[in-house]
């Protein structure tokens, strides 16, 4: 991981500004920057990008960060008592698959959009959207800190979570990030 800071200024109740040091991690192709730790206590376990590939050229669409409580995901995965071998990729398979279907536990932030409209939003360039599988099997999307969209739908949430982990997901080294990072909490 490539760690860097970023400047914040808040006011607190005595309206003095504070400095506040982030760490993030850039996103190598685009530069976009990720935050290390949510304040919801989410962290950040992969970073990748969206590319689509239209005649012959590759776009970059979005840099995504996958993030889950650490917590959470260890009790999921202690509770399989058949990952004994982290190393087999039959391992590795039932560890992702256990993480898609307990879609709750990641949090997927999408910065760095590409500009688009929809009938109520303006998307730009650097656009900040969450999509979170919150408990209930509950997908619910924030466009810029606002929450636009909530659906229940464990089908969806599992598929959503599944673009980024399956054999074929839309960032092979993210994945694998992501793989590396649940063999260090089991």
């Amino acid at each position: 991981m490539n760690l860097h800071t970023s400047s914040t200024t808040t006011n607190d109740e005595t309206e003095k500004d504070v400095k506040k040091e982030i760490p993030v991690e850039i996103e190598r192709i685009t530069g976009v920057s990720f935050p290390i730790k949510l304040t919801d206590g989410k962290e950040l376990k992969a970073i990748g990008l969206r590319k689509k590939h239209v005649f012959g050229l590759s776009l970059k669409i979005y840099s995504f960060g996958i993030y889950t409580d650490n917590q959470k995901l260890m009790g999921v995965l202690k509770s399989s008592k058949s990952i004994s071998e982290h190393s087999s990729s039959k391992a590795m398979k039932k560890m992702y698959k256990m993480v898609v279907d307990s879609a709750h536990l990641a949090h997927i932030l999408i910065l760095g959009i590409l500009g688009e409209a929809t009938a109520d939003i303006k998307l730009t360039p650097g656009s900040e959207i969450e999509i979170t599988c919150l408990p209930g099997y509950v997908l619910e999307t924030k466009v810029c800190g606002k929450v636009v969209n909530k659906f229940e739908s464990e089908t969806l949430c599992k598929a959503y979570i599944y673009m980024y982990l399956r054999d074929d997901p839309l960032d092979k080294e993210a994945k694998e990030n992501f793989g590396m990072s649940l063999i260090s909490l089991s």
